[in-house]
């Protein structure tokens, strides 16, 4: 496209995938160039505080709280060479195009280049939900100014979090474990995790029971010969169910009228009812229709590339950027179902070349959002274009995840504006009467699909792995009332009622946005946030909260209720929906809530308790660090109280006598591991928790057996040459054999749950004697530091596999201690993963494992993966962006090589009286003592 001749036009976007895409559909009088996302942020620690405001009061915030709530933003350092090659650019053009996204972090990314650049040319903001080259066109041809509402705020969140991020953190640190942090959602998303494991603690399951029928017709007509029903009734009162059964005690509810089959109550019936009559009492035929699911937005994205991809919400979207930014999909940050007509108008066309004209409705259909407190004006997530691509035509462009994804965005797209589903569903009751004259009632459903519409395109998938899919059919025969029926058998069946199900990733998304907290542009951050601060951890799909996270919510959920209320913090989400709608004031809500004021518009609530700031400060002094850090669980049958204690190396198990180990403390103020005490006891009273054992998991039985010795062993077998027994333990560097003064830890290859005593038995044997040399020296093998190893005298010589420690014979470890001994480096493994270009220094990046963990590499610095991060999901921007932070600390100081002492000189009397005087000196002067260093902990909003 080109511009008016003679102007030079600069384009800012955020990512340089984003630059690239764009500068194609753009003529020559136009630079594309990346800001690589945010520009300026707010301080993250003292030392980007620049030295005119480190002397005042709230630069620890970086925000003026008495002034207005005036932010203090510093350039990034990551972000100053580009910045500086933007500020470069702007004097050498006519015009300059804010491109960055169209939501509320775009406008602020918008509004701060412009902050940051001060350019002295004119600035247009240009805005599209999709990179093609039509709406590229049409973005130039129609800019706008910068939307300050939304810029308020998305700055009125910023400043929000850090306030809460700052002022809550650091009673974590004083009272439970420092390094630890709060956030405005990330604390009620570890709060909703914790609360559904809770409830697992609390359930007990009940058994029930009741019959399954394999019922024939006599005379076949359409449909199968047999099928199923199942006892739902007996003399008129209903068989219970899982639905009938109190979650805590596994009793059934009171008044719920059933009658609750145990296993001999229904071999029994089934007994009594076999080569009795069945008949059929009742038959009613409905219409089944299912109408087509809305378009993907943000959330249903990430719920179902979880539920059908396996994917990660961080995964989803870094995959969804991917495809944005190539101009494959529109904005991928959404909560609203629209379609565009044009949009509408190419699936119906698609629709109609794929499926038929049967399979388009007469009207376009138009879908509502049901998301509470929706924001964004974009379309829903959908193929990007007037023409939509299918998933065989870009296959070859897109990686495997991609074309995934892709092909999942498409295919519910296409969907949405396809036919209902009809068909036809039968509801059957059949009754036999037992040789005891009892009434027994049977029922059976059947569906049947006649016309699958726009399930020939999709089929959403369901949290419960268990479900049947909606375009599954059951197929009944043929029935109508008083048909007589035969029993080709009847099975009692045993069922057990189940806990609620953990939280995925998905269902969490989901429990969010049905909350209204959180918003289209955070939900990956939030799954993201919670794991990496050690609040949340996962297995395989299912989020499962560690006992630290039990802590710090319980710790607000008794101290500060209001900061982790639901409709509080949905509440907030809407004031700031109002500030970006221009209709309340960010300062007024600021002071609301951390003042207390109750002339704005913030929570009143927090208002009458003062504000943040008193909330935090006054009633630090109640909080009780040993209370906060015990998790009670159950009173043994001794009458023990057993609860899980927070340390400061972990969780762990005490009990005792009730009395003798409490809840609480006379002791506050302190942070676990601190209290007075908490070190004396009774080892006996204690017992480690495995790495990776869930808190649901810890029932009484699991309990007993981690107390087994004291120590939370487990008793692998005895030793045949000793009768010594050897004792699986675990320790504060791993898990450990050991057999009276015999002590091994595991190897890197050995799992806890599956050692064996065989195993154990050549731990227990290390170092190996081999044999002895012909010079009479012992030959030993054994495992250490760097690996498994042999080992005459001095001489030492690795191994190539854990293995050989109890394989290797003599001669074989001779002629490896034989072998001259080389200097040269092993083959260096191959990267986890190449990754490209970094964005900012062109170097290639690659991924490594390390002696401690896989870490990203420019060949020059190194940085670890953060916890929760792994080598598949790790993007090209946050590694990067990981470097840079490496980059700008600069390279590690070199140790100094010690200097050899110089030879002694005779000293002259006069310098021999001198050091004398220093020496007495030095020897009645009091050590000084080393100045306490400075916390470095920074609290992640």
């Amino acid at each position: 496209m080109p511009s008016n001749a003679g102007t030079t036009r600069l384009v800012i976007v955020e990512s340089p995938a984003k630059a690239k895409t764009i500068s194609g559909y753009l003529g020559p009088g136009y630079v594309v160039e990346a800001s690589f996302g945010h520009v300026r942020d707010l301080p993250r620690n003292a030392a980007d505080v620049p030295a005119k405001y480190k002397g005042e009061p709230w630069a620890r915030l970086g925000v003026d709280v008495d002034n207005g709530f005036h932010a203090l933003y510093v350039v990034s350092a990551d972000r100053k060479q580009q910045i500086s090659k933007l500020v470069k650019l702007a004097k050498e053009v006519d015009e300059i195009f804010l491109a960055t996204d169209e939501d509320r972090e775009g406008e602020a990314i918008a509004w701060h280049l412009v902050e940051t650049l001060k350019p002295k040319v004119p600035v247009k903001r240009m805005v599209f939900h999709e990179i093609t080259k039509p709406a590229i066109q049409a973005a130039v041809a129609n800019p706008r100014e910068i939307d300050r509402d939304l810029v308020d705020a998305q700055e009125a969140r910023r400043i929000l979090d850090r306030l809460y991020g700052y002022e809550v953190s650091p009673v974590l640190w004083k009272k439970v474990m420092p390094k630890l942090s709060a956030g405005r959602v990330q604390s009620v998303a570890t709060r909703i995790v914790v609360e559904r494991e809770r409830q697992r603690m609390a359930f007990r399951t009940a058994e029930y029971w009741d019959i399954l029928a394999t019922l024939a017709v006599a005379k076949p007509g359409e449909g199968p010969r047999t099928f199923n029903a199942t006892l739902v009734a007996l003399n008129g009162d209903r068989i219970a169910t899982g639905k009938d059964f109190e979650p805590t005690t596994g009793r059934v509810r009171a008044g719920a009228g059933v009658v609750h089959l145990d296993e001999g109550g229904a071999r029994g019936l089934a007994a009594r009812l076999a080569d009795r009559p069945f008949t059929v009492t009742r038959v009613e035929e409905k219409p089944y229709r299912r109408r087509p699911y809305a378009p993907f937005i943000t959330s249903t994205l990430q719920q179902e590339a979880a539920r059908k991809l396996r994917f990660s919400s961080q995964q989803t979207m870094r995959t969804a950027q991917r495809l944005y930014e190539n101009g494959y999909i529109t904005y991928m940050r959404t909560d609203s179902v629209n379609l565009s007509e044009t949009a509408i108008a190419a699936a119906r066309r698609q629709i109609v070349e794929l499926y038929g004209e049967r399979s388009v409705p007469p009207e376009p259909r138009r879908y509502t959002g049901k998301v509470k407190n929706a924001q964004e004006a974009h379309e829903a997530i959908r193929p990007a274009g007037d023409n939509f691509r299918t998933p065989g035509e870009v296959a070859k462009e897109l990686s495997a995840e991609e074309y995934k994804l892709y092909e999942l965005i498409w295919r519910r797209t296409i969907a949405s504006q396809m036919t209902d589903a009809v068909g036809s569903s039968v509801s059957v009751r059949i009754r036999a009467v037992s040789s005891a004259q009892e009434e027994a009632d049977f029922g059976a459903t059947g569906k049947t699909i006649t016309d699958p519409g726009f399930l020939r395109a999709y089929v959403e998938s369901s949290d419960d792995e268990n479900a049947e899919a909606e375009d599954a059919e059951r197929r009944l025969p043929t029935l109508v009332k008083d048909q007589p029926l035969t029993a080709d058998e009847l099975a009692a069946q045993g069922h057990h009622t189940q806990p609620p199900s953990r939280y995925t990733e998905a269902s969490l998304v989901k429990a969010l946005e049905e909350l209204g907290i959180g918003r289209p542009s955070t939900y990956a951050s939030i799954m993201q946030t919670i794991q990496d601060r050690g609040y949340v951890t996962k297995r395989g799909q299912a989020m499962i909260p560690t006992f630290l996270a039990f802590a710090v919510i319980g710790l607000m959920e008794r101290h500060y209720p209001r900061l982790i209320d639901y409709d509080f913090t949905a509440s907030m989400e809407n004031e700031l929906d109002e500030i970006a709608g221009g209709d309340h004031a960010a300062v007024d809500f600021l002071t609301s809530f951390y003042f207390g004021s109750t002339n704005g518009t913030g929570d009143q609530a927090i208002a009458h308790a003062g504000g943040l700031k008193k909330l935090v400060t006054e009633n630090l002094s109640e909080i009780d660090a040993r209370s906060v850090n015990s998790i009670p669980l159950f009173t043994d049958d001794e009458g023990r109280e057993v609860v899980v204690r927070v340390g400061r190396y972990g969780p762990y198990l005490q009990r005792a006598l009730p009395g003798s180990v409490s809840g609480t403390a006379s002791v506050s103020g302190s942070a676990s591991g601190e209290v007075e005490g908490e070190e004396g006891g009774s080892q006996g009273d204690r017992a480690p928790i495995p790495e990776g054992l869930a808190p649901d998991e810890l029932t009484p039985e699991k309990v007993h057996e981690l107390f087994l010795g004291g120590g939370g062993e487990r008793k692998l077998g005895d030793d045949p040459s000793t009768g010594e027994p050897i004792l699986l333990k675990s320790g504060r560097f791993g898990p450990y054999v050991a057999s009276g003064e015999r002590k091994s830890s595991l190897l890197r290859s050995q799992s806890p749950d599956s050692l064996t005593l065989e195993q154990a038995l050549q731990l227990l044997r290390l170092p190996r004697l081999i044999g002895v040399a012909p010079d009479g020296t012992e030959v030993f093998a054994n495992n250490g530091r760097y690996g498994p190893y042999v080992k005459r005298g001095d001489e030492f010589r690795s191994l190539d596999s854990e293995d050989k420690m109890f394989t290797v014979t003599l001669d074989e470890a001779l002629a490896l201690l034989a072998a001259p001994k080389t200097r040269q480096r092993r083959a260096a493994a191959p990267p986890l993963r190449e990754m490209g270009n970094d964005p900012l220094t062109e170097k290639p990046l690659v991924i490594k494992d390390g002696r401690f963990g896989p870490y990203v590499t420019d060949g020059e610095f190194n940085a670890s993966l953060r916890r929760g991060q792994t080598p598949e999901e790790l993007t090209l921007e946050q590694a990067s962006e990981m470097l840079a932070e490496k980059r700008a600390k600069g390279p590690a100081p070199k140790k100094k090589a010690a200097k050899k002492a110089a030879p002694a000189k005779k000293a002259t009397a006069a310098k021999k009286t001198t050091a004398a005087k220093k020496t007495t000196a030095a020897k009645k002067a009091p050590a000084k003592k080393a100045a306490p260093k400075k916390a470095t902990s920074t609290p992640n909003e």
